[in-house]
């Protein structure tokens, strides 16, 4: 069976478990947007620091020139601490705090993603404090559905997240009677791990004929910004390093009718890291069940929440035996029946001391690790560093 290309030798020699992050394939996944994104004109790309704040991997994301976009002050803090220039952080979420906002406003972020009329007072109510006029963009829930899992759906009206369409108008001349204040942009996400082009083109087709409406109001917006949201191959890491960045951006080139001097932009998660991490995790025992064997390893979802959490899959390989394939349940050592990371699947023979690499666990994977159990927190290593 075809495997991923790791430095065994090195990686046996390191406590497990840990994140390891392919250098090149980040690299490469960079290039791979820059390239698409600049055949565009006006289109600017931000990534989602929820995705994978590691400062290493921040630093090569930074040096790809790529904005950052944030949901909480201790993002904006990595981001500024990785060099991300001020100008090029966007700051969204649905709850916002006052230190938050005071750290975006001492920094002169770029925009902060609003996502209520009242949340837009304490935000001109703080800047008018400081003697600041903060730009806003207002965070627009466009009832667009996606076809992904159903806890990272965030467009629908059912959704905590932005401000309903009917109240765009109001929410503007809202704004404009704020002295603090400067209505800059509307913002959309309609989720995570999308892979139909037709959910994008959705909202292409929703944000168009929002445009058309403001415009008989005569209200111009300099920025729009349509998230992320673009999913990576789970299944074929090795075949499918790179999402296909040529139909995303494609789509919205073709699809969503900007304005003259307009900017498009994006916040691309993911789809930037989840191909190039990976969780290297030990076995410890080979168990015969009544029914079944359980490969029974160091990592658990302390280390990896996905599979419990969504129910995700990540394809797992034996990166230390070439022995034939045999059925396991994989699991972890918590105190938790959820503790599974795959059933049934099949793997070259396993012993104890075998490294398994668990893949695409660049997105979500460190960054939601907990101590649970006491555990440690997993340490991540990135491939020019080894």
């Amino acid at each position: 069976m075809a495997k991923g290309q790791f430095p065994i030798q090195k990686l046996q020699s390191i406590q497990t478990p840990f994140y390891y992050y392919d250098a090149e394939v980040l690299r490469q996944t960079l290039r791979a947007i820059n390239d698409e994104a600049s055949r565009h004109e006006g289109f600017v790309v931000h990534y989602a620091v929820k995705a994978n704040a590691n400062p290493k991997v921040l630093r090569y994301i930074r040096e790809a020139g790529m904005g950052a976009d944030c949901v909480s002050g201790g993002e904006i803090e990595a981001s500024l601490k990785a060099g991300f220039p001020a100008q090029k952080i966007v700051y969204a979420g649905v709850g916002k705090s006052d230190w938050e906002i005071n750290l975006g406003l001492d920094n002169d972020i770029f925009c902060f993603n609003v996502e209520s009329i009242p949340e837009l007072e304490v935000i001109n109510e703080l800047a008018a404090a400081k003697g600041k006029v903060a730009r806003v963009a207002f965070r627009l829930n466009p009832n667009v559905g996606a076809h992904t899992h159903a806890n990272i759906t965030t467009g629908l009206a059912e959704n905590k997240f932005g401000i309903a369409m009917r109240d765009m108008e109001k929410v503007i001349a809202e704004a404009d009677k704020l002295a603090n204040v400067k209505f800059v942009g509307l913002h959309f996400h309609i989720g995570s791990q999308i892979l139909d082009m037709g959910d994008f083109e959705a909202l292409c087709n929703r944000v168009n004929d929002l445009q058309d409406q403001l415009e008989n109001h005569r209200i111009r917006v300099e920025h729009i910004n349509v998230g992320g949201g673009l999913g990576i191959d789970y299944e074929h890491p090795n075949r499918v390093p790179i999402p296909d960045f040529k139909s995303y951006f494609g789509t919205y080139a073709k699809k969503l009718k900007l304005r003259p001097g307009q900017t498009l932009h994006f916040e691309l998660g993911r789809a930037v890291v989840g191909q190039c991490g990976t969780l290297i995790t030990r076995t410890l025992y080979i168990k015969e069940g009544a029914l079944k064997k359980f490969a029974i390893v160091d990592a658990g979802f302390t280390d990896l929440i996905r599979p419990a959490l969504y129910q995700a899959y990540h394809k797992i390989e034996n990166i230390t035996s070439d022995e034939p394939t045999e059925a396991y349940d994989v699991v972890g050592p918590i105190c938790e029946s959820t503790d599974v990371f795959a059933k049934q699947i099949d793997l070259n023979r396993a012993k104890r001391g075998d490294l398994l690499a668990i893949r695409s666990a660049g997105a979500y994977g460190e960054i939601m690790a907990s101590q649970y159990n006491c555990r440690r927190l997993p340490t991540g290593y990135i491939s020019d560093e080894l």
